[in-house]
């Protein structure tokens, strides 16, 4: 019987390992099968059950590859002693949410992003809610990418509210992706750390990932894909629920935010806020609230917010 296994959306240089080490590998663990290796086919002859034991081990090997990025020898070794799921699970998790470009190791860093990566799990829609620098934002695009890279979801879409030209864009110059870039910019950068430049460009050329401020997402249904709202606290009443009611079938969304760092004309309150305190009773939407501790920037800046918590404080308690 023969197998033509396909290596399908991963780096095959990673597959075969320098010299053809990994690939060599897998040959030496089914001494029995003939295996052949052509740019992105493996082909092997055998026995039936034999096949279907690589043809099994080759799915996690390129499932691996796939979620990480990257893959070792010593990855590869425990791919193939993998007895049963338990053991699979324990090759799996390795607290890493995703490797990015030159196999840059992505993690949740800290106790609450940690929980923020847990809830997104186990749950459609989550609030992750802030002060800046907490990885709040760059936690969840690598939620998003590793979404797409296990087949999840079809398609990431990142969105953010315009706040300081109020979506009305006509004065900036410019075309309308430069008018927009500067808004949407730390969306790229998290992207760009997490997926080569060539395959990124490709994955927005063909709207696999799309970046757009908050005022595109009217009139539509997000289905399959992970949509992550950024800057929420900077949403009307209107917007954050014209956005909320955009969740479609196979959905995942990821709401972020910092209730303290509004935007808004004095006389329009936050739809974050609002939302926080409308939907907190909800059991299938999960809020997760970071602060300080979780400060993944330059030391300081975890000193700037808690000076600016008690400043806060302070004119809080004389008024």
């Amino acid at each position: 019987m023969e197998l033509t296994y396909e290596l399908s959306d991963i780096d095959v240089k990673l597959f075969y390992g320098t010299q053809n080490q990994f690939f060599n590998l897998i040959k030496s663990s089914f001494p029995t099968l003939k295996i052949t290796g052509r740019d992105h086919f493996v082909f092997a002859m055998g026995n039936p059950e034999t096949l279907e034991v690589l043809k099994e081990k080759l799915d996690s090997i390129v499932s691996f590859i796939s979620k990480y990025n990257a893959i070792t020898l010593k990855d590869v070794e425990s791919i193939l002693s993998i007895k049963d799921e338990s053991e699979k699970q324990l090759v799996f998790d390795q607290d890493i949410i995703v490797k990015g470009v030159n196999g840059k190791v992505i993690k949740a860093k800290t106790t609450n992003l940690k929980k923020l990566t847990k809830e997104s799990e186990k749950k459609d829609m989550v609030f992750a809610i802030g002060p800046a620098g907490t990885g709040k934002t760059y936690t969840s695009v690598a939620l998003a990418v590793r979404a797409l890279k296990e087949k999840q979801v079809k398609r990431i879409i990142l969105t953010r509210p315009a706040v300081e030209a109020g979506e009305s864009l006509g004065f900036l110059p410019g075309d309308l992706k430069e008018k927009l870039d500067p808004y949407l910019q730390p969306l790229y950068d998290a992207l760009r750390d997490m997926i080569p430049h060539e395959k990124l460009e490709s994955f927005i050329e063909k709207r696999v990932i799309e970046v757009a401020p908050l005022a595109f997402m009217r009139g539509r249904t997000l289905d399959n894909a992970f949509v992550i709202l950024d800057e929420a606290q900077n949403t009307t009443h209107a917007q954050m629920k014209m956005f909320l009611t955009r969740m479609g079938m196979n959905a995942r969304f990821i709401i972020t935010g910092d209730p303290s760092q509004v935007d808004l004309p004095l006389k329009q309150k936050s739809g974050l806020k609002e939302a926080m305190r409308i939907l907190k009773d909800v059991k299938e939407i999960g809020f997760v609230n970071l602060d300080e501790s979780d400060v993944v920037r330059h030391p300081v800046v975890k000193k700037i917010i808690l000076a600016y918590n008690d400043e806060e404080k302070r004119q809080r308690d004389e008024n």
